[in-house]
């Protein structure tokens, strides 16, 4: 491979790099990880459910999540507005 093309591919995985932002990054390892996640869901501005998953929380295109609880080890859904925070990677 010649010199310039070397350099070129070098520069472009560079600015690919760089322009992941933080959040973007954090975004692909919660998805692409199984990471458990801490859970809080409300339905008309009431508490509904408060947990942890064990695992990955699931997405469908209706807003319903499913999860493994770690409470009792069941699988789960709940519908509603959820926040979900997943646990910090490993070091």
């Amino acid at each position: 491979m010649n010199r310039a093309v070397t350099i070129t591919l070098v520069l472009g995985l560079a600015v690919s790099a760089a322009a992941c932002t933080e959040s973007r990054r954090a975004r692909n390892d919660a998805t692409f990880s199984d990471r458990p996640a801490d859970i809080t869901c409300w339905t008309y501005g009431v508490e509904t459910f408060k947990g942890r998953s064990t695992g990955k929380v699931e997405y469908n295109d209706g807003g319903r999540i499913a999860f493994v609880d770690a409470a009792n080890g069941r699988y789960t859904t709940v519908d509603g507005e959820c926040r979900v925070v997943y646990a910090a990677p490993a070091k």
